[in-house]
């Protein structure tokens, strides 16, 4: 959703506060699709700084379907977001500052849900869990350890025993 912000640069002092839908319906992030279960309205804030200057802040909260990084079930994940950011108006900014803000402004007006998208890469998880203790799947056949064992040799042989290994391999009768 787009915000006209020409009113904030401009009146000294102004103040703005309002709830925003977000339109997103899902998030791309390195190549693959997470689809947005749930979401709340964005809270703006926006306030004249003074000299063509605005305080944006926003929060929300959006609700990802994720999958288990270790067993591949589906789990939402809760990210609650806060976004503070000035912005400049675009004839008193200059090329560094019209760079920073590309990414959520559009001239005069506020891209909210590119600024939520923003914030949301920033608190992005590092690993997803259905749950800590998660088994995860075994290397052997696939199954899903936390349902239960499935029986297959897991055993991996200490690598520096390797050319011991190979000597009892090559002195074993056949």
């Amino acid at each position: 959703m787009l915000i006209n912000l020409s009113d904030i640069f401009e009146e000294e002092g102004k103040s703005v506060s309002r709830e925003v839908p977000l339109e997103l319906a899902e998030v791309d992030f390195h190549g693959e699709r997470f689809p947005i279960v749930e979401k709340s309205p964005a809270a703006l804030s926006l306030a004249n700084d003074g000299n063509g200057r605005a305080r944006i802040e926003a929060d929300a909260e959006v609700s990802l379907g994720m999958k288990c990084d270790r067993c591949l079930k589906d789990v939402t994940k809760k990210l609650s977001l806060h976004v503070s950011v000035e912005a400049v108006s675009p004839e008193k900014a200059d090329a560094q500052e019209r760079e920073d803000q590309s990414g959520f402004m559009e001239g005069y007006q506020l891209n909210v849900d590119s600024l939520i998208v923003s914030e949301l890469f920033a608190c992005w998880p590092a690993k997803v869990l259905c749950r800590e203790d998660c088994k995860g799947l075994c290397r052997v056949c696939g199954k899903d350890l936390n349902e239960g064992e499935c029986g297959c040799d897991t055993f991996v042989p200490d690598p520096r025993m390797a050319a011991i290994m190979d000597i009892f391999r090559e002195n074993k009768e056949v």
